[in-house]
């Protein structure tokens, strides 16, 4: 699934639209039956934003599309008139690039989901000691693992980044919060923020233990393992020796 640094950068690649009277269609049936490419086609795209996993295109006249791409769907920019296979769920196209919309799976109206999101790590005033403070209030008993990729305490981490970000804190991912200090939260937090916003620039750092279960952790040695985490059965990834708990 597709986590914060990838729509970030996704909405970084559709400024190339911003401010352009776009053309829309749709040539898949289940993109045409949500309506969009007919209500948005002729109208400005005004601005692009990403809120965590959720990327909001904003058009002239108080138009939001918010586009969810959950496991399957994808984003490409491409010059205008480019060849392709297959149907997308939505073309944007303007004087000399478009957008296509691939796969869905969600694409709907207003930013009413969105609004309640938690902040977004990635966000240029995103506050790391207020995004510890919610991760504590809203923990309810939760494992840290679970409390991490809920959209509406933190916006933007995911499987990925969770299993990265609790290795390099040293957490076991089934730590209750309320057993993990201030100073082992915010090194997590931290390390991810900044992990994030370089991948948005660049690449993803290497990875230590997400689907590297059965093999060496690069630190201590021992197997590194995997489990099904909380009531969505995510899969968690850790190094039993380095992330005890």
């Amino acid at each position: 699934m597709p986590e914060g640094d990838t729509v970030r950068r996704i909405a970084d690649g559709l400024q190339l639209l911003v401010g352009e009277r776009l053309v829309a269609e749709s040539p898949h049936p289940r993109g045409a039956s949500t309506g969009i490419a007919a209500l948005v086609d002729g109208r400005v795209l005004e601005s692009v934003e990403a809120r965590g996993k959720s990327l909001l295109l904003r058009f002239e006249g108080s138009v939001t599309v918010r586009s969810h791409l959950r496991l399957s769907g994808r984003w490409r920019i491409e010059p205008r008139g480019a060849a392709r296979s297959g149907r997308p769920w939505l073309i944007l196209r303007g004087a000399e690039w478009e957008a296509v919309q691939w796969n869905g799976p969600v694409l709907t109206l207003g930013e009413a989901p969105a609004a309640r999101l938690g902040p977004d790590l990635l966000a240029d005033d995103a506050d790391l000691d207020a995004i510890a403070r919610r991760v504590r209030m809203a923990a309810d008993g939760r494992p840290v693992g679970e409390v991490l990729v809920d959209q509406h305490v933190v916006a933007g981490v995911g499987n990925m980044w969770l299993a990265e970000l609790l290795w390099q804190a040293r957490l076991s991912p089934w730590l209750p919060v309320s057993a993990i200090d201030d100073v082992e939260l915010l090194r997590g937090l931290a390390w991810a923020r900044q992990a994030m916003r370089v991948a948005v620039n660049g690449s993803r750092p290497l990875r230590a233990v997400y689907r590297r279960a059965g093999r060496p952790c690069p630190r201590c040695s021992a197997p590194v393992r995997s489990g099904g985490l909380g009531d969505a059965n995510r899969t968690a990834y850790w190094c039993e020796r380095c992330q005890p708990g």
